[in-house]
C-alpha cells in the first residue's frame, strides 16, 4: 500500500501527517512543491520523495497545486494521499477532492484500515466534537489535525530517491496566488510555538500584558489572548487565539484570566498540558486544564517569573 504525504508549507503539522501515514504502511512517499524540502526528508524516515516541478508552482496557488496533484495522483496510483491540517493544506486537498472526483475527511485525529472503507476519526462542530467515521473511496484523501500525529520517532534513513514530476498546467490556473507579502513581527509564531501565555479579560489592561510578554520570553514562547482582549483593543486580533482566531497544538498553553468560552476552548483544546491562572475555581478553563492556580495572574506570574529565573542563576552558577 502506497501512501502519498504532501508537504504545502512549513507548518508543523506535516509531522502529524506523516506519522498518520507511516502508521498505516512503511511506503510512505512524500510529495514536495519546493526542492529544497527534499533535505530534511531523510531525518523523518521517507525513502522516496516526488518533486512537482512548473513555471505555475513558483508560489503558492492552490488551484494550480490541486490540479498538478490530481496527476500525480493518477499517474502514481496511491492507496491514499495525507496533508497537515493546516489552512494550506486543507485547501489544496479541496481543490484534489474536487478535481479527482473523491471524497476528503479533514481535520482527522485517527485513521486506520487497509481501505474500502477507511476507518477514521475526525474533528467536527468547530472542534467539540469528534466522528467516527467510514471513507469508502478508490484513493482515501485526509487532512491531519496538528498535534494527533503518532508521538514516537522514526529511524532516520541514509538518502532520498527524488522523482521529478512536470505536470501539464494552463496558465489560468495561477489566478488565486500571492501579489505581495507583509513581514510578520519578530518573535515566535502563535501558530507554532512551542509555548504559548495568553491572557483573557483578568489580565484588565493592554498594559497588563507586559508580564505575559517577560513570561513568554523566558519560556522561549508566544503571547495570546482571548476575543475579549482583541474586543477591548488590548492585543492585535493575530494574537487572538480560539475558533475566530488561531488553533494551536503547543507543549504548554498558560491560560492567564481566561474564563475558557467554547470558541476559546477550541482553540487552545490541542495543547499537550494546560496551566490555567484564575481567581474563579469554577472557571471552565480551570476545570478543563492539566494544572490549575486560584489566584491573582498579577501576583502569581511574577513569583513565577522570579523563580524561573532564580534557577537560571543557579544553573549558571553551578556550571
Amino acid at each position: 500500500m502506497l501512501i502519498l504525504a504532501v508537504k504545502v508549507d512549513e507548518h508543523p503539522a506535516w509531522a502529524d501527517a506523516v506519522g498518520v501515514a507511516r502508521g498505516l504502511t512503511d511506503d510512505v512517499h512524500a510529495v514536495v512543491f519546493d526542492a529544497s524540502a527534499v533535505d530534511e526528508l531523510p531525518k523523518q524516515g521517507i525513502r522516496v520523495a516526488h518533486v512537482v516541478e512548473h513555471e505555475v508552482l513558483g508560489d503558492y496557488a492552490p488551484e494550480a497545486y490541486g490540479e498538478a496533484l490530481a496527476q500525480l495522483v493518477k499517474q502514481v496510483q496511491p492507496s491514499a494521499v495525507v496533508a497537515p491540517g493546516s489552512e494550506k493544506g486543507n485547501e489544496v486537498l479541496a481543490h484534489l477532492a474536487a478535481r479527482a472526483g473523491l471524497p476528503l475527511a479533514a481535520n482527522c485525529t485517527q485513521v486506520g484500515g487497509t481501505g474500502r472503507p477507511w476507518q477514521l476519526t475526525r474533528i467536527r462542530g468547530g472542534g467539540m466534537l469528534l466522528e467516527d467515521a467510514e471513507l469508502d473511496a478508490s484513493c482515501g484523501l485526509f487532512t491531519v489535525q496538528p498535534g494527533a500525529g503518532p508521538s514516537n520517532g522514526t529511524a532516520p534513513v541514509d538518502a532520498v530517491d527524488v522523482h521529478r514530476f512536470t505536470p501539464e498546467l494552463a496558465a489560468e490556473l495561477a489566478r488565486t496566488r500571492v501579489v505581495d507579502r507583509a513581514e510578520r513581527e519578530a518573535g515566535v509564531s502563535l501558530a507554532t510555538a512551542g509555548v504559548v501565555v495568553s491572557g483573557g479579560r483578568g489580565v484588565g489592561s493592554a498594559d497588563g500584558y507586559k508580564t505575559l510578554e517577560e513570561l513568554a520570553e523566558l519560556l522561549g514562547g508566544a503571547v495570546g489572548c482571548s476575543r475579549v482582549a482583541t474586543n477591548n483593543g488590548w492585543r492585535p486580533h493575530s494574537d487572538q487565539v480560539g475558533l475566530t482566531g488561531t488553533k494551536i497544538a503547543p507543549k504548554l498553553y498558560i491560560a492567564c484570566g481566561i474564563s475558557g468560552a467554547t470558541q476559546h476552548w477550541v482553540g487552545c483544546m490541542d495543547a499537550k498540558a494546560i496551566l490555567a491562572v484564575n481567581t474563579d475555581p469554577e472557571a471552565p478553563m480551570m476545570t478543563r486544564s492539566t494544572y490549575s492556580v486560584v489566584g491573582d495572574l498579577h501576583e502569581v506570574l511574577p513569583a513565577v517569573i522570579d523563580e524561573i529565573r532564580a534557577r537560571g542563576r543557579v544553573d549558571q552558577a553551578s556550571g
